[in-house]
């Protein structure tokens, strides 16, 4: 903290997404919209889980799991946002960016390896149908749910650490909607090579390894599926995976672009494009996804309605 205290005042500034009085409007009403279907989306899917005992499977486990990362996500940058957007005040205190930062990184990296834990649960339910229910026990699930988080834990630690004991001279306002890493390391009056080496192998670790497994996971998914030889069982039993396959390549597609770049590559208005797609949009699509592409939630959502209205 001394460090910290000798290169950066209590304030820091993020310039936004826009500085055009009418863009920022339209953009503060997307956003409350935007904000508003995730929490409610999201929400919804945790309800529906909990009160379905239809949906009591490992599966639906991973996926409210999915749903919480993504509610925290969203609460971690798009207030902000909001607050920013339409205030003259761009200010945000250096601990405030801290705890944004850390929370985003730790959202980040649990949201990247439970999608491959999604993954490797669809691989045990489709090629290891008949050991599914033994192999997929309530406490396996609960490890390799509580792996995201510990690893995010760590890995959030080690970078905002690592951030924030660089120097800050250039400028104490960021080009960027929210404390986000490589805007601050743009900011440094100091090469922060070693910082962009921790990135790469952070992104490395955890988001190529993911990618990886869930990619290797869905090699045998799609042979074993391409061995049923009823065309309906095969439309069946991928459509399960469908979903899945979705949230991992938006996700994925949009992360990679941020954390696998060099530093001489990044555009600035990209940079908050691509944020935007990952940290606002994935989580207000996801329980969408698998909620119009999976018979069973759409099932459950129905017969709830039904037993609603019917107690009216």
């Amino acid at each position: 903290m001394d460090n910290l205290n000798q290169t950066l005042p209590d304030m820091l500034y993020l310039l936004g997404l826009s500085t055009v009085p009418h863009l920022q409007v339209i953009g503060f009403l997307i956003f409350v919209v935007m904000y508003i279907l995730t929490l409610a989306g999201n929400c919804l899917l945790l309800i529906l889980v909990k009160i379905s005992p239809t949906l009591h499977t490992p599966m639906y486990f991973f996926l409210s799991n999915l749903s919480i990362i993504d509610i925290c996500f969203s609460s971690t940058i798009v207030p902000v946002i909001l607050m920013n957007t339409l205030s003259t005040d761009k200010s945000i205190p250096v601990e405030g960016c801290i705890i944004q930062m850390f929370c985003h990184l730790l959202c980040g990296a649990a949201e990247c390896i439970l999608l491959a834990v999604m993954a490797y649960d669809r691989f045990v339910a489709i090629c290891r149908p008949l050991h599914y229910s033994s192999v997929m026990n309530m406490k396996l699930c609960i490890v390799l749910a509580s792996i995201p988080w510990i690893v995010g834990f760590i890995n959030s630690t080690i970078q905002v650490h690592i951030t924030w004991r660089l120097p800050f001279c250039k400028t104490h306002h960021v080009e960027h909607f929210f404390c986000e890493v490589p805007p601050f390391l743009r900011l440094s009056c100091r090469d922060p090579w070693l910082n962009e080496i921790a990135m790469y192998v952070a992104a490395g670790i955890i988001v190529l390894c993911s990618f990886l497994l869930t990619l290797v996971s869905y090699v045998y998914i799609i042979s074993t599926i391409l061995r049923i030889h009823s065309s309906r069982g095969r439309h069946t039993v991928f459509s399960t995976c469908t979903s899945h396959l979705t949230v991992v390549t938006l996700y994925y597609g949009t992360i990679m672009s941020i954390y696998f770049q060099p530093r001489s590559f990044h555009s600035v208005e990209k940079d908050k494009i691509v944020s935007v797609l990952y940290t606002v949009v994935t989580p207000m699509l996801n329980p969408i996804i698998y909620s119009i592409r999976n018979k069973e939630v759409k099932n459950c959502l129905i017969t709830n309605i039904q037993k609603l209205l019917s107690y009216n």
